[in-house]
Formats: structure tokens, sequence, C-alpha cells
């Protein structure tokens, strides 16, 4: 955010340096009479249980800033009034609000009020807390640095007001993410990959290290505060120099009068335009896994807002509306080019070509007039925007996106060869109540088309079905075996069923309400042999803020007991899978105290190892740390390779395949000790589904997309998980469609219980109606299914470059030599034939951007889509050659 006005104004800095701030706008102190402006603080410090034992820092630390202040208690704070009319509030080392207090912040920014906080602020709140001060910040303290490192300004774009001197030096803080398009870094911490040290955004900074500790110098800490409230206090957004409706009484007891600092009155804050509107939040109601992640929240756009839109929102809504159109675009050629669809081809060309009225909410009468209306509107987003007419883009942005989602094809088949998982979840399974209520179930997904089902088979340490090793069945089940008749189920419908597993969590609260048990009762694997526990830094079993007690994976017994679990399963049923759940620990941040993996095992081991027991060993001590950190990493990843070898004798044909968190790298270690990319390297497993849920399709692609580039996966495959809960159905559709643009090989629905009957009905239209025989699954038949995709590819060339005879004429001659290659290594698999098969697609590739250069230039984005389905096909090449049993001659 750019400051529009500076202040010049002299501020005495005690013991360190002289700090400034610059006044641009002198003639608006005549707002406050000289002596109000004297003894009224600047802005209100938040003091909390959390910061309690860091005040006395904190506030020597605020009175070396030289700035008048007032103090909030947090345990006062019920309402929007209660934050006071300060039109700054600083939050430092804030870790735990209530929902009443995070909902009274968000009520009290809208209304004018600007947000300063530190460190992992709202870390130890519940997860919709978490969501919503992420939205209000527009970043999240990700996970903490192992050491002291420097702060460097942002190389993307340096923002004006961290042009001072005293802020670019050491501290030991943490890594903060961005999470929304409006966010700027404004420094970066001098590590690998130069991660944000500091995020603003019009209405809020999030420095990355606890404010007032001795983690940072008193200079370092008082230079980025007062540029941090210059910012603030000159900002456009600060419209009156009080937050209206607010208490004007807070806490004087931390003052700093005139009298008793060095520094003189506060500045007046200057008048700005109507504060920008602040995003709403609903809470993820389901309580898998994925909950924990912290996730991202979604961005809504008001369609009366006339707050400002910035050149990273502006670049942002227009990129989202062409990518749309593309999207689209990319599922009509995919529709008309289906086999059963052939006869349609004539009618589709033929459609209306002429230019809608551009008039928001106007009926759309083909879908060439909604794209023809659309791609205007994209184009002239820039304008209004420029023209500050901010209101009426957001109203087109909207009307256009309606428009758009209106013209997909839902009523013809437009689905490739992929693989169309969903998750079969245990309620669901319960409700069946007998195989033949099960069979309804299945007979809804065969229907849908999907192929691929993770059927839920132990949860919180009960299996659903009898077995011979676990202690307790699931006592939700009576009378049946839900695995037995779920495997048996499946195969008459061609679908393949994977047997999903907790691995790490030992129990479930949620769990245990359900079957009226004792909340804090860990499971029946833990009861019997609680020497297996793990533990957090302070002996509890089930860490803060979270519902599930963990295994130590360290323990040699517990790793026996699940492998023989395993393997019982893989042997009794005929599963064609198995899938790994919570294959990790527990979330942590160590430097905010949040610290998991102390199991007896594991401390004997580390401890024999090493010569320390880790419970000694601190966060600072950085290279005892990084041992801790990678021997618990470490047990996770040698039971990974211990169950795929393991299981891999018995059952050579089992696809081994992980439910994981989308993390970065380094903070998903940092956190959860799940190091899947080492998994994908070594072979030892054959499917890797990410957890990418999001509420629109554009988040769901900044999720999904490192992993979609990433050269870390070696021949695995990659299977991004769709959160169908809350979605709108065309919404789903549309993060479906994307999946088929990008170079993956399919998709993972969570849940089953969430598949209602208008998404039932878009999947059977869409994806379904194929006799299972007549279409392969990618990771059962990897080779025929690149052939039956590069099918489909020839087709939608030929179609769209059919009246350009002197491209389709060299494109249709390679292009079939690359056919035939594919379609010989289907029928006959052999070193020699996928060779010839990887060499014809290298000779055609390099030639592709030339045969395809003026659509490139029409339709760039169909393009990148042929481009990234020629990319899959190679993943689906080398994932063969591991997977398929080669013969020795072509």
């Amino acid at each position: 955010m750019k400051n529009q006005n500076k202040y010049n104004k002299k501020i005495r800095k005690t013991g360190f340096f002289i700090f400034t701030f610059k006044f641009l706008l002198l003639n608006f102190f005549s707002i406050l009479p000289a002596t109000a402006a004297a003894e009224e603080p600047v802005l209100s410090v938040v003091q909390s249980q959390e910061n309690t034992q860091q005040w006395t820092g904190i506030t020597k630390r605020l009175q070396a800033t030289g700035v008048n202040y007032c103090v909030v208690d947090l345990a006062d704070v019920r309402s929007a009034a209660d934050w006071g009319d300060r039109r700054v509030l600083f939050m430092p080392n804030v870790e735990t609000l209530t929902p009443a207090q995070a909902i009274a912040l968000e009520e009290w920014m809208s209304k004018g009020g600007t947000l300063i906080a530190s460190g992992p602020v709202g870390s130890l709140s519940t997860p919709g807390v978490r969501q919503l001060l992420r939205a209000l910040l527009g970043s999240y303290w990700g996970f903490s640095l192992n050491d002291t490192q420097q702060i460097k300004p942002s190389k993307d774009k340096m923002q004006e007001w961290t042009n001072q001197n005293g802020l670019f030096d050491k501290v030991h803080g943490g890594v903060v993410i961005p999470n929304d398009v409006t966010s700027q870094t404004a420094a970066v911490w001098n590590s690998k990959d130069n991660p944000a040290a500091v995020v603003t955004t019009e209405r809020s900074t999030l420095l990355g290290w606890r404010w007032g500790t001795d983690v940072a110098s008193t200079a370092l800490d008082s230079a980025w505060l007062k540029a941090a409230l210059t910012r603030h206090l000159t900002s456009r957004a600060n419209r009156k120099n009080k937050v209206e409706g607010a208490s004007p009484n807070c806490s004087t007891s931390s003052t700093l009068s005139p009298s008793s600092a060095s520094s003189p009155p506060a500045p007046t804050i200057v008048t700005a335009p109507k504060p920008r509107p602040l995003p709403r939040v609903t809470s993820p109601t389901s309580p898998e896994a994925i909950d924990q992640l912290e996730q991202t929240v979604r961005l809504d756009v008001a369609p009366d807002s006339n707050a400002p839109i910035d050149t990273n929102e502006a670049i942002a809504l227009q990129q989202e509306l062409e990518n749309l159109i593309g999207r689209v675009e990319s599922a009509h050629l995919a529709a008309s080019v289906d086999a059963a669809n052939v006869a349609n081809l004539q009618s589709l060309k033929g459609e209306s070509t002429q230019v809608a009225s551009t008039r928001p909410g106007a009926v759309i009468s083909s879908k060439d007039q909604a794209l023809a209306q659309a791609r205007i509107v994209a184009k002239n987003l820039p304008q209004l925007i420029a023209q500050k007419n901010y209101a009426l883009a957001r109203q087109h942005w909207l009307a256009t996106k309606a428009n758009l989602w209106k013209q997909f094809p839902l009523d013809r088949r437009l689905a490739q060869a992929e693989i169309r998982a969903v998750w079969l979840d245990r309620g669901t399974i319960v409700r069946a109540g007998s195989e033949k209520g099960l069979a309804q179930v299945f007979d809804r997904l065969a229907e849908s088309g999907i192929n691929t089902v993770f059927f839920e088979t132990v949860n919180a340490s009960y299996p659903i079905y009898p077995s011979k090793v676990a202690p307790q069945k699931n006592p939700l089940i009576r009378g049946w075996d839900p695995l037995a008749a779920g495997v048996k189920l499946a195969h008459e419908r061609g679908i393949e069923l994977h047997a999903w597993v907790w691995v790490f969590a030992a129990g479930n609260q949620r769990h245990n309400e359900i079957i009226n048990a004792n909340p804090n009762y860990p499971g029946p694997v833990l009861a019997a042999h609680p020497d297996w526990a793990n533990y957090d830094n302070l002996g509890n079993t089930i860490p803060v803020g979270q519902t599930k007690p963990f295994f130590d994976p360290a323990n040699p017994e517990l790793r026996q007991y699940l492998l023989k679990l395993y393997e019982e399963i893989v042997t009794r049923y005929d599963v064609d899978g198995l899938q790994l759940d919570y294959i990790r620990y527990p979330f942590q941040d160590p430097f905010a105290g949040r610290i998991y993996g102390y199991g007896k095992a594991a401390r004997a081991q580390f401890q024999q190892l090493n010569g320390i027991d880790p419970i000694n060993i601190s966060p600072n001590q950085s290279d005892l740390w990084q041992k801790w950190t990678e021997f618990r990493t470490q047990q996770v990843d040698s039971f990974v390779a211990q169950v795929s070898q393991q299981l891999r004798q018995k059952r050579a044909d089992l696809i081994m395949s992980v439910a994981v968190f989308p993390l970065p790298e380094l903070e998903r270690i940092q956190k959860l000790q799940q190091h899947w990319e080492v998994w994908a390297r070594r072979g030892d497993i054959d499917l890797i589904v990410p957890m990418t849920y999001a509420q629109d399709t554009s988040r769901f692609q900044r999720l999904a997309q490192p992993w979609i580039a990433s050269n870390q996966l070696g021949s695995t495959l990659l299977v991004p998980g769709i959160r169908l809960l809350s979605l709108p159905t065309i919404g789903a559709f549309d993060q479906l469609q994307l999946v088929r643009d990008l170079p993956v090989t399919g998709y993972a629905l969570f849940a089953a219980e969430n598949l209602n009957n208008e998404l039932q009905q878009i999947f059977s239209s869409t994806q379904g109606k194929v006799e299972p025989a007549t279409e392969p699954i990618p990771q059962r038949q990897p080779f025929k299914t690149a052939a039956v995709r590069y099918t489909a590819l020839q087709r939608e060339w030929k179609l769209v470059l059919q009246n350009d005879q002197s491209r389709i004429s060299d494109l249709n001659n390679q292009a079939q030599v690359v056919q035939s290659a594919l379609n010989q290594l289907a029928t006959s698999p052999s070193a020699s034939n996928l060779l010839a098969a990887r060499a014809t697609m290298t000779r055609f590739k390099s030639q592709f951007r030339v045969w395809t250069r003026q659509q490139a230039i029409d339709n760039p984005y169909q393009v990148k889509v042929w481009e990234n389905r020629l990319a899959t096909i190679e993943r689906l090449l080398r994932y063969g050659e591991r997977r398929v049993q080669l013969h020795p001659e072509g």
C-alpha cells in the first residue's frame, strides 16, 4: 500500500537512535486542539494472559518508542466498543482470542480501526478464530525459524514506509505466510527462499517475531513499531481520529504521559476515505483432519462496495475471469469431441457468435455470447478500476462470473480417462446399516462415474471389520462386515476399493461422544497399551486445542502392531490399495510452546543416540533441535517405507496412497514431521493425495500448483483433493474442470456424505454412463490410460485446427506416429515399446509449439491445457515403468 500522506515530526529516541515521524499535511493539525493532541494516546496496546510475563519488556520498549498509549485488558473485551476508540490497536504476542473477541475485532476494524500484531497471533485459538484472524491480517504465523536470521527488505516490492534506518537487523522469529491477494511482503528473512518476515495489508501489519522480548533488540522493536504506526496514521484508510462507537476509556496505568516520557505528544490522525470492508468468515463444520490445517479464508467480492481496488487485486480479478473463460471453452471442446457426442459437433459449431450486452445481469442466449461478453468485461476491468469506478467493476465481475458458470456443458460427457476418487467416510458406512444399504451408496457412486473409493477401514483405532489383530471392532457396526461388503460391491461395479486407515492418530474425542464413551478415552489400543502413547512437552496426549491422542511412531511394538493390522486387511480382503491417513505428528509450533513427540520410546532412543533427553532441548539450541526434528521425521519416513515393502511382498499389485497436507515443505516438517516428497521419490507410494481444500477455484489452484509443478515426486501420481463441504455445486464442478486442465491424473472428493443429488446428476452426465471395462483406471492401467487420453487430444486438435490445413497436416502425421507407439505399448508393455513411446513423444513435443503457434496467440489457455495433458501422459509413462511388469521384448 502506498503512503499518500507523510508526517514531519521528530521524536527523540531513548538510548539508541533518533527516529522521525514525517507529516505532509500539517494543516490538518487544526482538527484537535494542541493540548488535546498532547494528552491523548496514539494507540491501544492489548495485554493478555500470554504476554503478561513479557509485559515489563513490552512497556519498556513502548517507552523507548516514544509514543503515548493506553492499555486494553483482553479479558475485558466482549464487544467492538471494548477495543477502545484509538485508531490503531497493537496486539503483541497474543495467542488466544475467544470467538466473541475475534468477531468484535472484525467489527471494530470494519469501522476504521487498524491492527498491528506480532508473533504467532491467535495460534492457540479455535480454528474459526484462526481463520478470521488470517482474513483480518491477510497473513498468519507459519512456523518458527531454528535460529536468528537477518531481516531484509522485500525484493519484490519495496514499500516506501520501510525505507527507514534500524529496521533491518537480526532477530529470532518465524515465517509469516501471506494468504490474500491484497497482502504485501514488507520484509523477508535472509534464509532459504527468503520467506516473509513482515506482511501488510491496507489495515494491518504482522511482525514475524515476539515483540518486546529478548528475541530482538530494543532498537529493532522500536523502529518497526514506529514505522508501522506512522504508516497506519498516515494511511488513506484512517478517515477520522477515533473509531466510531468505541469506548474512549482504556487503562492509563501504563500510559506514557508527557511528563514521564522523553517524547513529544502524539500526532493527530488525518482524514481519509471510508475504510475497506473486511471479509466475513464461516468456520468449517467437518470434524476431519483437514480442519487442523488452519485453512486460508475465502475473500468474497462485495457487489456494492466502492472501496478502492489496488493493483494486485485488479490483476487477480482480471486473471481469474480470463482463466474461467478458458475453463468454459476447454470444457466445451472436451464435450464436443467425446465419442458419444460426435453427432453434436455441427450444432455446436453453428452457435451464434454475436456480441451480447455487457450490462451486468443481462440474459445470455448462448455460450458464445457469454464468452464474448466476458472477454469485454475482462478487458475493461483495468479501465474501470483506473477510473475509480470500483463498485461497477465488482458488479461486472460478479455478474460475468455467474454467467460463465452457467455456460459449463453439464449435460454432456466431457471427462477424460482419469482417477475419479471419493473418500467413503465412516458415517456414511454406518448409516448404510447393511450390505443392502451400502449397495445403494455404491450404485450412486457408479452412476457418478467414480472409479476409486477410499473406504474408511480403521478410524480412531477401531477397525470397521471383525479383526483378529485389533482389540475391538467399531461398536457402531453390528451384524455385518462392511469391508467385505464394500469390496464385493465395488468390484461388481468396476470400482477399485482402497482401505483408508488412520495411522498415528490413536483416538478421537468426537467418536467418543458418538459412542457415549468418556471424552478422554484414548481409544482401545492405547487403553490396552498405554506405553505406546505420545505426549506433548506438558505431558498431554491430546495437544491443546486438538481432539486426538497420538501414538509414538518410534515405539517398535506399536509399529509391529500396525504392520500386522494392515497385513490382515490386505490379505483377508481383496482390497485394491491401502491409503495412509494421519501419517504424521499432530500440529506443533515449538517457539509458541507447542511441542509434541515425547513418547517413552522416542525419548529413550534419542537419548541413546545423542546423549540428551529431548525434553531438555530448547528450540533455541538450533543444532540439537534440528536433530530432534529430523529424528521424529525419520520415524514417519521409515514407517512408510516399512509398510510399503512388507505389504508389497504380500500383494505386489497393491496400490499405496497417502492423504497429506499441502503445506510448504519446511513448514510441514516443523509442524507435522510429514516429509512426503521423500516417500514419493523413493517409490514407497503410488498416489500422493494432497488435501487442497478451498472454497473457490483460484485459491484451490494456488494450493495445488506448487505440487503440480514439483520435480520432487519421482514417478508418483498426484491426485488433488477437493472438499465438497460448503462448496456450491457449480463451484465444485469448476474445480474439477481446473484439475482436468492441469497436468494431473485425476481428483479425490471429500467426502461421500457431501455428494448431494444435484452434484450426482452433473457427474452422471459429465463423467458417468460408460461401461467400466471400456475406460481404464490410471493407477491400474497407466499405459492404456495414456493411449486413451492421447486419442482424445488428437480429436481436439483436428476440430480446432481443421481450417488450417498447412498446420493440421504436419501435426496429424507426427501425432499419428505417437498414437501408434502408445497403442503398441498399451497392448504389449515392454522396455523397447516404452522407449519408443517416449522417443516419439519427445520429438512431437519439440515441434508442438511450432504447429500451434497461431493458436497460442488466439487462445493461449487452450494450448497450455494441451501441453499440460501431454505432460500428464509422460507422467503416466514414468509411473507405468515402475508399476507395470515390462516384457523383455517389444
